[in-house]
């Protein structure tokens, strides 16, 4: 997977704010309507503070069986800045994601897409640049405020920034269980990201494909 060069990550908080904001308008929120047929998944860990280990895993959809998988180490040379884990973690992925070879239809990153104070979270940023499909699916809250969703599986609560518009959701993938918040990154709208992570979580709170990026990420085993 190819992605574009729209600027440098040798920057500081200050400039990466500033990127940030010219990306901003970049953002298609419209999904095209494509028939999904593969799926991938990417997370980040980090074996130690000065290194990130990237992990992508490409599954058919909706069987979601194991494809390829896909991991890459580099340096780890921007600070923990709240907002700004895209220029800390997309470096590593993006060379995780370079030896992909298959073309999967939608990538689902474990992070924000524009639930994010200037609207570009990690899987926002991501998809501008690969220029396709990217939602974020997230274990926590960043930005947004929502009631909570019903206690049934599916049930959606919609979150939603100062203006009042519409950002992602709090979605309950398991009964009675924490949910996940769901938010759209590019090429793709938060109804599609719903179905996608509602489909793609059969049995745990995180949808597989996500579980099994997470394993890789840490040096587990997948197969």
């Amino acid at each position: 997977m190819k992605s574009r060069v729209l600027h440098p990550w040798d920057v500081t908080p200050r400039e990466a704010r500033s990127i940030q904001l010219k990306l901003r308008d970049m953002i298609d929120p419209v999904w095209d309507g494509r028939e999904v047929r593969t799926l991938a998944a990417a997370d980040v860990g980090f074996p130690d503070k000065q290194t990130v280990r990237a992990a992508v895993v490409v599954l058919t959809y909706p069987d979601l069986k194991v494809v390829e998988t896909s991991v890459s180490t580099c340096p780890c040379t921007f600070p923990y800045v709240p907002g700004l884990l895209a220029f800390r973690e997309i470096p590593g992925l993006l060379g995780a994601l370079e030896c992909v070879r298959s073309e999967p239809d939608v990538l689902m990153c474990d992070a924000q897409g524009i639930a994010h104070r200037l609207k570009v979270g990690l899987a926002a940023h991501a998809g501008i640049l690969l220029d396709r499909p990217v939602l974020g699916c997230a274990k926590s809250v960043l930005y947004g405020t929502f009631d909570e969703p019903g206690k049934k599986k599916g049930s959606v609560s919609y979150m939603r920034d100062k203006q009042g518009e519409v950002i992602g959701a709090a979605v309950r993938t398991r009964t009675s269980v924490k949910p996940v918040y769901v938010s759209m990154g590019n090429k793709i709208d938060l109804e599609k990201s719903i179905e996608l992570v509602l489909a793609c979580s059969p049995k745990y709170r995180i949808p597989v494909p996500l579980r099994l990026a997470h394993k890789l990420s840490v040096g587990e085993e997948i197969l």
